[in-house]
């Protein structure tokens, strides 16, 4: 399967897709949250949407709810859509929001009890907390409960009516590590078992574990569409050197010394893919790392140039939204 940047009418048709998207929009007053989208998202596979906050994520999925009424387009899920088959989807579908509030004198056996009563068919409750990793809270009152255990009993009341499509929006927000991999590895036990899963994140390496594709979406619109793999490939090089110079070496402390770096030298170094700079940061993608680094620092020498930060990582898909939009995805 080809990476793909999207054009703004592009049109993705997938005749086994549990959620098809066409044209939607939406604005808030001036504001266009989403803007003329077109997507599909496959049975049983976990499907992700990327981007910064006002990206226009949020409101994607929250219309796919059935929270929010559209502008413009449509949405189909599971062959049904919120106009005619809303009582249907709602048997079908679950849903975990960024926040959920439960009522606070409620006990978490007692939330789950309520939530379990709204399906026809679904998990029993005490399986729905063995899952969620709540059985020592079992019977605390949610307004005692802590934030992490809070999201928790959230993808509790999601998966209580064993959905065919689950909406996870940020799921593993306020989780400790060993909480967040434990979400992972359920997420993971859903998809092979079939169902289709929609999850927007912040955490990179969430995204590149649980999701067989992802759409990156900035201003409302969908820019790039994928396996995450191939969007990482789409970088350029394999990893990416970060870097920041301090004064030149050689420097005097009068006016007119010379501080820029000659960006025609970086990319003309063998293995770098490319160079970008933001406020002071350099940033080269390349390849062959364990070659290209002796030559990068050669290059920053015959500069004239030392350097005041150094690191470099494997590229990743934050690497391809700075690539794609100039910022950083967790930017605001």
């Amino acid at each position: 399967m080809a990476v793909m940047e999207v054009p703004n009418n592009a049109r993705i048709i997938d005749s086994n897709a549990a959620l098809r998207i066409c044209g939607l929009r939406k604005a808030f007053a001036d504001v266009h949250a989403v803007d003329g989208i077109d997507l599909e998202v496959r049975t049983a596979e976990c499907f992700g949407l990327l981007g910064p906050n006002g990206a226009g994520k949020t409101t994607t999925i929250e219309i796919c709810e059935g929270l929010t009424p559209p502008d413009s387009g449509t949405v189909d899920l599971l062959g049904l859509n919120w106009r005619t088959g809303a009582e249907e989807l709602r048997q079908r579908i679950g849903i975990q929001l960024q926040e959920t509030q439960f009522p606070e004198k409620l006990t978490v056996e007692e939330v789950l009890r309520l939530f379990r009563s709204f399906y026809r068919r679904g998990i029993a409750v005490d399986e729905a907390i063995a899952l969620a990793q709540l059985e020592e809270k079992r019977r605390a009152r949610v307004g005692g409960l802590s934030g992490g255990q809070k999201q928790r009993l959230a993808m509790a009341t999601a998966l209580v009516g064993d959905p065919e499509l689950l909406f996870l929006d940020e799921p593993t927000t306020g989780l400790d590590p060993q909480a967040r991999r434990h979400l992972w590895d359920l997420v993971e036990g859903l998809k092979q078992a079939g169902r289709t899963i929609i999850l927007t994140t912040h955490y990179m390496e969430e995204a590149e574990r649980l999701c067989d594709r992802v759409a990156i979406m900035d201003h409302g619109k969908v820019i790039a569409l994928g396996a995450p793999k191939e969007l990482i490939a789409t970088v350029g090089g394999e990893d990416i050197v970060e870097f920041a110079v301090g004064c030149p070496a050689t420097r005097s402390e009068g006016p007119g010394a010379p501080t820029a770096i000659s960006s025609e030298a970086l990319k003309a170094v063998p293995g770098v893919q490319s160079h970008r700079e933001d406020n002071g940061l350099h940033q080269l993608s390349v390849s062959e790392l364990h070659t290209a680094v002796p030559r990068i620092f050669a290059a920053l020498e015959e500069q004239g140039l030392h350097l005041s930060e150094f690191r470099t990582h494997s590229a990743s898909l934050e690497d391809v939204f700075v690539r794609l939009t100039g910022r950083n995805l967790r930017d605001e």
